[in-house]
């Protein structure tokens, strides 16, 4: 009787740090919004992981961020080319005057 007064105590804690974090309102919500849904998902775990925040980008995404991002890289190389390219110009014209870089 005693283990199951400790248990339920035990219980009764995590619910109410459950409650004072916001959890079970989030979950609450989330899972009201499943109810709710006209055409319920075909994967309900799915639903849950998107509407929680929980999702991973989608593998498109993250693969067009990182060809965007070579694709940045690139253009910043050739325009920094292009910048001690005209640095140079600017030398043989200026001899006498150093550029701060």
């Amino acid at each position: 009787m005693t283990a199951y007064r400790a248990a339920d105590s035990k219980r009764e804690e995590y619910r109410k740090y459950l409650e004072k974090a916001g959890v079970l309102d989030v979950l609450t919500k989330v899972l009201v919004g499943l109810y709710e849904e006209p055409e319920k998902p075909n994967n309900a775990l799915d639903f849950l992981r998107q509407h929680l925040g929980a999702t991973s980008p989608e593998t498109a995404d993250v693969e067009a961020l990182k060809l965007e991002v070579t694709e940045l890289r690139q253009k910043n190389e050739q325009l920094q080319e292009e910048v001690n390219d005209l640095k140079a110009k600017v030398q043989q014209y200026e001899p006498d005057q150093e550029t701060p870089e």
